[in-house]
């Protein structure tokens, strides 16, 4: 199912509501946008509630009868790398539940975040290697563009995230958070040495499960097949097996986890049966809630 562009506008609805909480809670001590002098014009966005009016474009107003903000490149010190798993385990799960939708969505909710806290955006897929898919700009044609590349991909392969990771944090030059949105169906050891790579970032681990892996809706003697490697085996699933098999991905998980937080790395799991608005939003409040906390330090 295409991701389409009204998608953009339901999150300019949630980042208003998720500022205007924030501001609530803050006191009114959210950061102000700079418009001295010396900025670099960059692009637009929609007026939301709470900006600073004196950021208003009175002549696009003249023109479109529609309020429009100012973005200068010159407020953006924070950048903000999406990296989207791509391979085949991936392409699993129904309609909206499906892992590969899910995380794009949440990939493309980062990036426009980003843009709107005047931050910048790379957005990448990740497989055996690492494909960048943004052209440098933090705005909002550009997301429009990205969402049509993220339509057009076709889960395949596998991901190696040792060789793709270390060769990725080899580009990253300034201060960024760095999202990684997968389901880390790999080698423990291998998702750990490529978070020890982006080490001296900030990293998020947005671990996509989908209701289907959790509880797969299957009884008696199957055949289940990798995706990834297309390697088939055939077992007798319910009862005790059923539940080692429950075990077994509730462990993996737990030790992503806290290799991740060996790391310092931030690890969340998100359930792609739930509200996307709902998780993302919650998402989104602790992973800002760190981001304020460390630039206080």
């Amino acid at each position: 199912m295409p991701i389409e562009p009204a998608f953009l506008d339901e999150l300019a609805r949630l980042e208003g509501a998720l500022r205007r909480e924030t501001d609530a809670r803050q006191q009114g001590t959210q950061r102000s946008s700079n418009v001295g002098e010396g900025l670099t014009f960059s692009d637009y966005r929609r007026y939301t509630p709470g900006d600073d009016v004196r950021l208003v474009d009175w002549r696009v107003y003249a023109r479109t009868d529609e309020y429009f903000i100012k973005q200068y490149e010159a407020e953006r010190n924070l950048t903000v790398h999406v990296l989207l798993d791509t391979s085949a385990s991936m392409d699993f799960g129904e309609g909206a539940a499906n892992k590969f939708e899910f995380a794009a969505r949440f990939g493309l909710a980062f990036a426009y975040f980003a843009a709107t806290q005047h931050d910048s955006f790379r957005f990448s897929a990740l497989g055996t290697g690492v494909d960048r898919l943004d052209r440098g700009r933090s705005t909002r044609g550009e997301l429009l563009r990205l969402l049509d590349a993220v339509n057009a991909i076709d889960p395949d392969g596998r991901t190696d995230f040792t060789d793709a990771l270390e060769a990725y944090a080899r580009t990253i030059h300034s201060r960024s958070l760095v999202v990684v949105v997968s389901d880390f169906l790999d080698d423990p050891e291998a998702v750990e040495d490529g978070i020890a790579a982006l080490g001296h970032n900030d990293v998020l681990l947005v671990h996509v499960v989908a209701p289907e892996e959790r509880d797969p809706d299957v009884a008696g003697d199957t055949v289940f097949e990798d995706p990834e490697t297309g390697t088939t085996q055939r077992a007798y699933f319910a009862g005790s097996t059923a539940e080692a098999y429950r075990d077994r991905l509730a462990e993996h998980v737990d030790d992503v986890a806290a290799r991740a937080r060996t790391l310092r790395a931030d690890h969340v799991v998100v359930d792609t049966g739930a509200d996307f608005f709902e998780s993302f939003a919650e998402v989104w409040r602790q992973q800002d809630r760190r981001e304020r906390q460390r630039r206080r330090r």
